[in-house]
């Protein structure tokens, strides 16, 4: 099945004006297994968005490489002995990974519809496929009644929406999302967190999200990574369930308030609050 594998990598971004170089990320080993919405979260400047935009191929490593693909991950085996074929390596943006960032990138010439089937058109996929295939991604996210309406009319939660049906439209291997409610009402910030537990359960895609909300990265995730200060490394992991407690009960509020929920949040806020003491704010 499909996985996400982070090989040895390390990114080093030049220094300014003849500065030093900066260390970004250093030695990150990571795995996303099928289904799985992993989370990341961390100090700012902690290399969260440099880890995605690896992932994305918007950038390459300066030490190691990532792959994407169909390939075994067979514990206390050199990684190029799991299966992997290099073939599967990002070496730049594809379709088999989709991106929604914090600001949604829609053009605003287009109307909804004619957004969320861009990527398709760009294919060269007939009219009447992406049409039908734009039209079940944005039913899937609420918005099968706005096809015609023009983006600069929509709210700023209904504009996310739409990225993140155009993201889907593509039937990516996986989501990437880069703090894509950061930019929202606190209100609508908690309904596009529902929206999307319901859109990975009904996708079953591997998702990669980034926030600086403890609270949001403890409710969507199923395994939630701690990134450390500069250079960034994955310091704590967790395995998580409180999108499946949600997804059984449909109250976010109850899931919210659990003992357990508030427990694991005073203690992801003091790993956090103790990197940024001991590194520095970057």
């Amino acid at each position: 099945m499909n996985r996400l594998q982070i090989n040895d990598v390390s990114v080093i971004y030049p220094g300014m004006n003849g500065g030093e170089p900066v260390r970004a990320l250093s030695d990150i080993n990571f795995t996303i297994e099928p289904g799985e919405f992993v989370v990341a979260l961390g100090a700012s400047g902690c290399g969260k968005t440099t880890l995605l935009s690896l992932m994305a191929g918007f950038i390459q490593p300066s030490a190691g490489y990532l792959t994407l693909g169909e390939h075994d991950n067979v514990e206390g085996l050199p990684r190029v002995a799991c299966g992997m074929d290099l073939n599967d390596q990002i070496t730049g943006p594809g379709q088999d990974r989709g991106v929604v960032f914090q600001k949604h990138a829609l053009l605003p010439w287009l109307n909804v519809v004619e957004n969320t089937e861009f990527g398709l058109k760009l294919q060269g996929v007939s009219k009447a496929e992406r049409h039908e295939r734009a039209a079940h991604f944005l039913k899937l996210v609420g918005l099968e009644d706005f096809h015609q309406h023009p983006v600069y009319q929509l709210s700023g939660g209904m504009q996310q929406r739409v990225g993140i049906a155009r993201a889907l439209t593509n039937d990516p291997k996986m989501l990437l999302l880069d703090e894509p409610l950061g930019a929202l009402d606190a209100l609508t910030r908690e309904v596009l967190q529902e929206l999307l537990l319901d859109v990975w359960k009904e996708t079953q895609k591997m998702m990669f999200f980034i926030t600086h909300s403890v609270e949001e990265a403890l409710f969507m995730a199923s395994r939630l990574i701690i990134m450390s200060p500069r250079p960034g490394r994955i310091t704590h992991e967790f395995k998580l369930d409180f999108n499946e407690k949600f997804l059984e009960c449909r109250d976010a509020r109850k899931v919210k308030s659990l003992p357990e929920f508030i427990e694991m949040r005073e203690k992801v806020l003091a790993i956090i609050h103790g990197d940024e003491q001991e590194g520095g704010m970057h």
